[in-house]
């Protein structure tokens, strides 16, 4: 079982939150918290964030039995890009020079561990 969580036109360039979320895709849910918690990045925060929600979105979820969450890895972490806040500011020789203010909506899905089937060669 799997569960997502979305966090939204956060206020942060999708280039640079890619590079945190790199750390965290495939890792185990405990791993990936320690690491954002630590991470001197400004992007760690709603990154850590949202893998909370998507650990909350899969323990509350009623169609689920029960959930042990040691078992719990990232399986799909990506970012797109939002919106960009057009800026105009003062540039060289009288002219107006546009700043491009992105944001960048971060995706997380959190699955549990399969049962590894053993396969015998009979």
């Amino acid at each position: 079982m799997e569960a997502r969580a979305v966090a939204r036109y956060v206020r942060m360039s999708p280039r640079k939150v890619r590079r945190v979320i790199d750390l965290v895709r495939g890792q185990e849910v405990d791993a990936a918290l320690n690491a954002l918690h630590f991470l001197r990045k400004r992007a760690a925060l709603p990154i850590e964030k949202t893998l909370r929600s998507a650990v909350a979105n899969i323990l509350n979820n009623r169609a689920v039995k029960k959930v042990d969450e040691s078992n719990l890895y990232v399986k799909t972490a990506y970012v797109d890009g939002g919106f960009s806040m057009k800026r105009f500011r003062a540039g060289s020789m009288g002219r107006a020079s546009r700043i491009r203010k992105r944001t960048c909506h971060i995706t997380l899905v959190v699955s549990e561990h399969e049962p590894s089937e053993k396969v015998s060669n009979a």
